[in-house]
């Protein structure tokens, strides 16, 4: 399988990013999104792209994770307009709400700092990357109140939900992306929603350094493993790894047009 994109890794999180690279390469990716999760080392993920390569391309996205929205001061709209301006930043985020890790008193500053990475990204044309935790119905409510405000473009990324939150997203024009937890054993429900997606709208990614895929659980996740969600995924909608390579690719790219430059 040739050709893949990893659309969610962390470069950050790797302990040897150079011999992540070299795995990336054996294993036939085209390129890879590294992920920002808070908006003060945006210029992290921005360096990263250095190792940006015509065999191996290397993009990146800017945003504060919900997790860490209360330990640093929120970018405003024009902040992360400003920051997005290279063209190596392909996307806003990540962004989203996240229930698990926090109580209600995170939840006022969660959602606020994902409306203002919408607005961004409704700015910029860029994509939106959507980190949704137990939250489907207050991720789903903010998605519809903010599209009618103005279409943006969104990305719902290492789904982990069910029919509902998936069904939103796409109606709302927005695209899936689904990591190593696909192969888990227990994660039927996830593959229940991998099979009724529109290949249109299809994404596969690692998450790296987290979520290694069958058969690599236990280890350290790395970009290059994306061709493990990537065959499964294609086991389960009954076409070859090589379409579903196609299919994801070309997705990236009109999702993230910036990849195209």
């Amino acid at each position: 399988m040739t050709g893949l994109i990893d659309s969610h890794c962390h470069l950050d999180r790797l302990d040897d990013v150079p011999a992540a690279l070299e795995i990336a390469r054996q294993s036939g990716l085209a390129g890879m999104i590294t992920i920002g999760t808070r908006f003060s080392q945006a210029e992290i993920q921005i360096g990263l792209t250095r190792f940006d390569a015509p065999g191996l391309r290397v993009w990146c996205a800017i945003g504060t994770h919900p997790d860490h929205v209360g330990e640093e001061r929120r970018p405003s709209v024009e902040e992360l307009v400003q920051k997005a301006e290279p063209s190596c930043v392909v996307a806003i985020g990540e962004s989203g709400l996240d229930y698990f890790h926090s109580g209600d008193e995170a939840k006022p500053a969660q959602h606020a700092a994902f409306r203002t990475h919408i607005a961004a990204a409704r700015e910029t044309g860029l994509p939106v990357v959507i980190h949704t935790r137990q939250a489907d119905d207050d991720t789903i409510a903010i998605l519809r109140e903010e599209s009618g405000k103005g279409a943006f473009p969104f990305l719902i990324h290492c789904f982990a939900s069910g029919p509902k939150l998936a069904e939103a997203a796409l109606e709302l024009g927005g695209y899936i992306s689904f990591s190593g937890l696909l192969t888990f054993p227990k994660c039927e429900a996830i593959r229940d929603v991998a099979r009724i997606v529109p290949e249109e709208r299809l994404l596969v990614e690692t998450d790296s350094p987290f979520l290694a895929p069958v058969p690599k659980r236990g280890k350290p996740n790395t970009p290059g493993y994306v061709a493990h969600t990537a065959a499964r995924l294609a086991q389960e909608r009954g076409v070859s790894a090589e379409k579903i390579a196609d299919i994801t690719t070309e997705n990236v790219h009109r999702l993230f047009a910036r990849t195209r430059l």
